[in-house]
């Protein structure tokens, strides 16, 4: 049987990534906010980067031997086998347009594979939090995934149609799901809360998908990649209640 996380360091986590969310809120809103583009297109904001520094500061206080993986800085190497992931804001787009549907995301992955996840959502003063053995729980009460059955009746999150590969999208219209959008990090808070039953995120890095691989299964769900493996890493992701995982996953790369 794997180990279960340690709650205290949960807790810790758990601060320290709502702490970074409330950081980004100086720059949430502001009309002169400057906004770069990171060389694969992506934006990137003063924002982004104070919350991932702060980040990285309170984890090398308090876990100098742990290895740290975050979206705007270098990785930094460890000797402890364990590794902090983190995404200052995951859903900057919605950010620098003012909507508050952005998540800032921590994770730890230690000997035995994903351990801590947190998601913060700092303008709706939400969060969601796992850790392995202990439960998921939705600003401090226990939450699940929905009870949903039938894949016709579900609803899908998303985060949008342009990343989906060509033609991919048109297999899950005759299903009769219903796809809403606005999704990042907000959407696997959906699923793992039971507001909606699945999330779909084709072409994910590490730091977008680390939180869910706790999350999601601490609340009664199912995550893989669409080839169906769970290795923590950058892919296609896919989060469910459980109920129709295969089914849908199945659609999406068979027709």
């Amino acid at each position: 049987m794997t180990e279960s996380a340690d709650a205290e360091l949960l807790n810790e986590a758990v601060e320290l990534a709502r702490e970074a969310g409330r950081l980004t809120l100086r720059w949430f809103s502001d009309h002169e906010l400057s906004v770069l583009r990171k060389d694969d297109g992506s934006p990137v904001t003063e924002a982004d980067k104070a919350a991932e520094a702060f980040l990285r500061e309170a984890l090398a206080k308090r876990f100098p031997d742990d290895a740290v993986i975050g979206e705007e800085y270098p990785e930094e190497q460890g000797t402890s086998g364990r590794t902090w992931v983190i995404d200052p804001i995951d859903g900057t787009r919605s950010f620098v347009r003012g909507v508050p549907l952005y998540t800032t995301l921590l994770a730890l992955i230690d000997q035995h594979g994903p351990s801590i996840g947190v998601a913060a959502v700092p303008p709706l003063d939400e969060a969601v939090w796992a850790g392995r053995g202990l439960g998921c729980f939705h600003n401090g009460r226990r939450c699940q995934v929905s009870s949903q059955t039938e894949l016709s009746r579900s609803y899908l999150s998303t985060s949008g149609l342009e990343w989906w590969p060509n033609s991919t999208f048109g297999r899950i219209g005759p299903s009769g799901a219903r796809v809403r959008t606005w999704g990042d990090g907000y959407g696997y808070v959906l699923v793992a809360t039971g507001r909606v039953d699945a999330m779909i995120d084709p072409g994910l890095n590490l730091w977008d998908i680390a939180p869910m691989l706790v999350i999601i299964p601490e609340a009664g769900g199912q995550i893989t990649q669409w080839n169906g493996t769970n290795t923590p890493s950058a892919g296609d992701w896919i989060a469910t209640n459980g109920n129709f995982h295969e089914e849908l996953r199945l659609l999406l790369t068979n027709g």
